[in-house]
């Protein structure tokens, strides 16, 4: 992967998002019957987590995890260790936890989960007594997550009167998740988020609360909730301000300017799906959507300056109102017929005619095309075979546009809940004043707006040093001359007393026909070309 762009999520700006994630514990309910129909999707999740989590670049999202098992009597399978780069250990973990029995006869004892909520917290004290001042821990406060296949009405009361004399300073969060064991006809909705029911219940004296939510016994969904780890969770601050344009005065849009502060809507910001350019991998599902000179890339080679061929091969159609923008990354790229010389007329021909008959009928149809690229080259033997998908869209010209999709590893977990009642009055009639003051277009024309990108790119320019003519760019060593052959000093001025010959005037012949858009496009391009 790219160092560049590994290097830039690890500066001191992303790292100040995640700077305050807690350290998790998780406690797995392992007593007969229940752990033999939850064993093995628990399992998968919990090692597709970790393989992700584990090999994420980037500020840190999950600093430590620890995690117990819940039969007889407690047992700790993995003290607090670091999540980023250790997925062998973390592993092993796992491997252990597929291995606890799944049949026969276990009393289980009432205070088991108390036990090993207590266990937990001792062991968070007692690490970060032992780190340094200035660690690189700064959250001071931990996460218990324990999931079950009992009751969990019944395990929260358990908690609750378990843990009313327990010091729980050090404990942020306590939660409690029931995996479902009924027969659901489990359909994916476009969020992956699993189906949750959410149950707060009574807090505990100290003032933590135990909360009770649901999760369906499938690998998917189990996934999606250690997912929902990784996101950020600081409520320290808002992360945006959205600033509207103030409201007349008196009401009417057309009333005379006034210098009323704008309204500002506070918000907060969540990722979607994880960056492929945070995770090693093949090109096709990293670099090679994120910018266009990385698609483009030359084969390697000696000699070989060919861009490659890509294929990609379409496996589905979609309707276009499916399509959700949010899961689309990357560099999107136009797709139009090849005018490559190298095809004889009639191919060409042939070529852009199904061309224009697949835009045509997709754009009748309103249909989308997904798509999943072939794997170039199949590495080394070890290695698994990795696909990168895109949906392809029509448009009201002869092109097509291609946009890299998110698949399931990449998804993050994201509640989108919906409106069920208007909104009050009063603000919606201040929003509505708000957005009458705004001058609407028909369409949005990039050409229009400046970012100033050309002026900044100049007075960077401006004060590097330029190379010298006629650097090379290799320092070769210097040769011996031959005893037969003259010296490379005498050679110089040999070579220096003969006189250049002048150069050929270059002719330029203007293309056949060119639009104003494309001569606009053409010129800022050269603009920004002769700046870098």
């Amino acid at each position: 992967m790219n160092s560049g762009i590994r290097a830039d999520y690890n500066n001191k700006t992303y790292a100040s998002v995640f700077s305050r994630q807690p350290p998790r514990i998780l406690v797995v309910d392992v007593s007969p019957p229940y752990w033999s129909d939850t064993c093995s999707n628990l399992c998968e999740a919990l090692e597709n987590f970790f393989a992700l989590t584990s090999s994420l670049a980037g500020p840190c999202r999950l600093p430590l995890l620890s995690l117990y098992v819940v039969h007889s009597q407690q047992e700790c399978l993995l003290p607090f260790t670091p999540v980023k780069g250790n997925f062998p250990r973390l592993h092993s973990c796992v491997t252990e936890l597929r291995s606890m029995p799944k049949e026969g006869s276990v009393q289980q004892k009432s205070d088991s989960f108390k036990q090993a909520v207590e266990d937990g917290v001792q062991q968070f004290k007692q690490y970060m007594g032992h780190l340094t001042v200035g660690g690189s821990l700064s959250s001071c406060s931990v996460e218990i997550t324990l999931l079950t296949s009992q009751m969990g009405r019944r395990v929260v009361s358990l908690l609750e009167s378990g843990l009313r004399d327990t010091d729980l300073v050090r404990l942020r969060k306590l939660q409690v998740i029931h995996i479902s064991q009924g027969i659901f006809n489990h359909v994916l909705p476009p969020s992956p988020v699993p189906s949750l029911s959410l149950c707060p219940t009574g807090g505990l004296h100290l003032g933590v609360e135990i909360d009770l939510q649901t999760v369906e016994n499938d690998a998917v969904s189990l996934e999606s909730f250690f997912k929902a780890w990784l996101h950020d969770t600081g409520a320290d601050k808002e992360h945006l301000h959205l600033l509207l344009p103030a409201p007349p005065a008196g009401g009417r849009a057309d009333g005379p300017p006034h210098k009323a502060a704008p309204v500002c809507l506070k918000c907060d910001v969540q990722e979607r799906l994880l960056s492929p350019a945070l995770l090693p991998g093949p090109d096709g599902i990293t670099t090679k959507t994120e910018s266009i000179k990385d698609v483009l890339q030359p084969s390697k080679g000696p000699g070989n300056r060919t861009a490659p061929l890509y294929r990609l091969r379409v496996i589905k159609a979609l309707k276009s109102e499916g399509m959700c923008e949010s899961v689309s990354y990357g560099v999107p790229l136009i797709i139009r017929p090849t005018t490559c010389w190298q095809l004889d007329w009639d191919e060409l021909e042939t070529n852009h005619h199904n061309f224009h008959a697949l835009c045509h009928t997709l754009r009748n149809r309103e249909w989308f095309l997904l798509a999943r690229s072939e794997p170039q080259s199949l590495g080394p033997s070890w290695s698994t075979k990795v696909y990168s998908y895109y949906v392809i869209q029509p448009s009201e010209s002869l092109t097509l546009l291609l946009k890299p999709v998110a698949v399931r590893e990449l998804l993050l977990p994201c509640h989108l809940p919906i409106a069920s009642e208007e909104p009050p009055e009063t603000a919606l009639l201040r929003m509505q004043r708000s957005l009458d003051v705004l001058e609407e277009d028909p369409a949005y024309n990039p050409l229009c707006l400046k970012s100033n990108l050309y002026q900044h790119l100049r007075r960077v320019l401006a004060h590097k040093p330029c190379r010298p003519l006629g650097q090379r760019r290799e320092q070769r060593p210097p040769e011996t001359p031959s005893p037969r052959q003259p010296s490379r000093a005498f050679q110089n001025k040999v070579r220096a007393t003969v006189a250049p010959l002048p150069s050929a005037p270059r002719t330029f012949r203007p293309p056949l026909a060119m639009n104003r858009s494309d001569s606009l496009c053409l010129s800022d391009d050269d603009e920004l070309l002769a700046a870098l």
